[in-house]
């Protein structure tokens, strides 16, 4: 089998580790959640019931965005397209940026109703998920903020653009998270 057959996993192994790690956190999450939710199916739809799915589905479809733009990004300095990359990884933050004031109201709607961690369990996980992710959202930004300067100054090009994947791959699960997290949280009874 010749080089250009060999299938690898973009960007670094280390990122990887970590990308399998916080998967395994929100996995175990998701599995508390499932199980309880089992145990008290009206006391979750009923909280389920308060959440804007309008506003779930916009951070999926900003969050979504966000990753076909890291998918361009790469794919422009894979050609040497050093501004193009550039751009792409500036319309990624700004996704981030969205899905961020969008949560950041949806906070704001539930403290304002009288709506915490206290509440109850369904609000418990509710505000624990969505908090964590949205952590991991900051934290995604920052490193896409670091690819997007380095980028900028000559740090990547089609032959080195080995750091831009492990980012992209970071990104890339913090949209699969919410991916999952969104229809769990939103919309499934």
């Amino acid at each position: 089998m010749d080089d250009r057959t060999q299938l690898k996993l973009p960007g670094d192994l280390a990122m990887w580790i970590f990308i399998y790690a916080e998967l395994l956190v929100f996995g175990i999450f998701f599995l508390g959640y499932a199980f309880t939710r089992a145990y008290h199916v009206e006391l979750f739809n009923n909280g389920q019931a308060t959440l804007n799915k309008e506003l779930g589905a916009l951070n999926t479809f900003v969050l979504i965005t966000g990753s076909y733009c890291v998918v361009r990004a790469v794919a422009a300095i894979r050609q040497d397209h050093v501004n193009t990359c550039v751009h792409w990884l500036g319309a990624a933050l700004f996704s981030g940026l969205i899905f961020l004031i969008v949560k950041v109201f949806e906070y704001k709607d539930k403290f304002a109703a009288g709506y915490d961690l206290d509440t109850n369990t369904f609000f418990m996980f509710y505000f624990s998920l969505t908090f964590f992710h949205f952590m991991h959202v900051i934290l995604g930004m920052i490193i896409l903020g670091f690819m997007l300067v380095k980028t900028r100054r000559g740090g990547y090009s089609a032959l080195d653009h080995f750091g831009l994947e492990s980012g992209a791959s970071y990104w890339h699960m913090v949209d699969l998270v919410w991916v999952v997290l969104f229809p769990l949280l939103y919309v499934m009874k």
